[in-house]
């Protein structure tokens, strides 16, 4: 099973939703033993299908905050969720989208992220029309790596008493607090490369960045907070200051994304080399690294109406499946009345026959006043006419026995037990010493007759087999 994983832009509030566009999205394709098989830079329409799709979901474009949650699931749920975020949004919480963590945060409460509806409408609807059926959204937050505890917790107290914050490199740092210092969520930040550019009329250049009138370009922060994440647009040479205000007395993770599929060395002003230049502290996250990190990610966005139904017919997959339906109802239409033209044919074939034996039946003996069965009705009369006439009928008991007897062969006459005529058969009873060989009923073919014999009382009966 492939899956591709896809960094998703954030959405642009001076940009309207009618013309929303999605710029080259980075991706990674891996195959079902996790391997990677390609990576780049697409356009949409020309992302490479998998069984399934991931999508990182940028952190300017997420709300998160735990929040206690009414026992109430599915619809009933969904119905009572903007009540419950509506105290901490500016926007109308009817125009969000609210997934919920499954996961539970401490105080018995969940995890909500937040994210405008029309958007991750338009979102999810662009990748159906694109072909991907079965759509994973996560927060880029999540993909992060995560803080671990330090080995001297002398120091991180003393740092923290002093004001200062932890600036970690490689890897991120939580601190172990020693008794009677308040606990300090780590903060783990990374920084995703520059703004990118949504807007129409900059989709059509080549520049994919932003910059102030100082030349200092603009760039993605993501920050972690534990659970809880947010997402920040800041000039690059304001990183730093911007990192150390938030974080207080927290210690600090700053990692850069690095070998972003499509972002060659270059001398523009975003380039990683150019961005190193101004953020200090910072250590590589390759892309690979937070693509893998999605997938272990269970805090899918894709719930209630978003939920991905592979099973569901959408729009997209109607329309492709509009000419082979179109075909297969044409087929079925063309088949149904092939069949009844057949059947009329057939049926007018059918009345003719009769008709015509019909009449050979009232021309041969016009005294019949009621025609059932005109071929049963013939073949009576003529056996009655061979009876009037002094003729032998084939299934009289005469004809029956005179074919019995030229079938005997080598069973004596004196064999026969026991003979009884009936209903146009004639019933053979054997004396029990007499064995009859296996061509017995062969022979009678030969001779016109057709036998079979009883299991239970061990007679046979011969017929006329004409």
């Amino acid at each position: 099973m492939s899956t591709l994983i896809v960094l998703l832009p954030p959405r642009d509030p001076a940009v309207p939703s009618q013309e929303w566009q999605l710029p080259e999205l980075p991706f990674v394709l891996l195959d079902k033993s996790g391997r990677t098989q390609r990576a780049g830079r697409s356009a949409l329409a020309l992302l490479p299908r998998a069984t399934s799709t991931v999508l990182m979901v940028a952190a300017r474009d997420l709300l998160m905050m735990p929040a206690k949650l009414p026992p109430l699931r599915g619809p009933r749920l969904r119905q009572a969720l903007p009540n419950v975020v509506e105290d901490q949004l500016i926007q109308d919480p009817q125009t969000c989208h609210i997934a919920v963590d499954p996961q539970p945060v401490a105080g018995g409460r969940q995890l909500l992220a937040i994210i405008d509806r029309g958007w991750f409408r338009f979102i999810c609807e662009a990748f159906a029309a694109a072909g991907h059926r079965s759509v994973r959204a996560v927060p880029v937050t999540r993909c992060l790596p995560q803080a671990v505890a330090l080995d001297t917790p002398a120091e991180v107290a003393e740092m923290v008493n002093a004001g200062e914050p932890v600036m970690a490199g490689s890897a991120s740092v939580a601190p172990v607090m020693p008794p009677g210092v308040a606990s300090v969520v780590p903060m783990v930040a990374a920084v995703l490369g520059a703004v990118a550019q949504t807007a129409p009329a900059l989709l059509l250049g080549s520049a994919v960045e932003s910059a102030p009138v100082s030349g200092t370009p603009r760039v993605e922060l993501a920050i972690a907070r534990g659970v809880q994440g947010e997402g920040l647009a800041v000039p690059a040479n304001a990183v730093n200051a911007t990192l150390s205000a938030l974080a207080g007395a927290a210690p600090i993770s700053l990692y850069m994304l690095t070998e972003v599929p499509g972002n060659e060395p270059s001398l523009a002003a975003a380039s990683p080399a150019k961005l190193a230049a101004h953020i200090h502290g910072a250590s590589p996250l390759p892309f690979e690294q937070l693509a893998r990190r999605a997938l272990e990610c269970r805090f899918d966005l894709c719930q209630f109406e978003f939920a991905s139904q592979p099973w569901r017919l959408d729009r997209a997959t109607l329309r492709r499946l509009r000419l082979p339906v179109a075909l297969a109802v044409g087929a079925l239409v063309i088949a149904i009345a092939g069949a009844n033209v057949q059947w009329l044919m057939l049926a007018r074939q059918r009345d003719a026959i009769n008709t015509q034996m019909t009449e050979l039946l009232l021309n041969a003996f016009p005294k019949t006043t009621v025609v059932l069965d005109a071929p049963d009705q013939m073949s009576r009369q003529l056996q009655q006419l061979r009876v009037a006439a002094g003729e032998l009928s084939p299934d009289d008991f005469l004809s029956l026995a005179d074919g019995l007897a030229r079938s005997l062969a080598p069973v004596p006459v004196n064999g026969i037990a026991a003979l009884d005529y009936h209903d146009r058969r004639l019933d053979v009873t054997f004396k029990p010493e007499v064995k009859l060989d296996p061509d017995f009923a062969k022979r009678l073919a030969r001779n016109g007759l057709t036998g079979a014999i009883d299991s239970n009382t061990g007679k046979w009966t011969i017929r006329n087999g004409q």
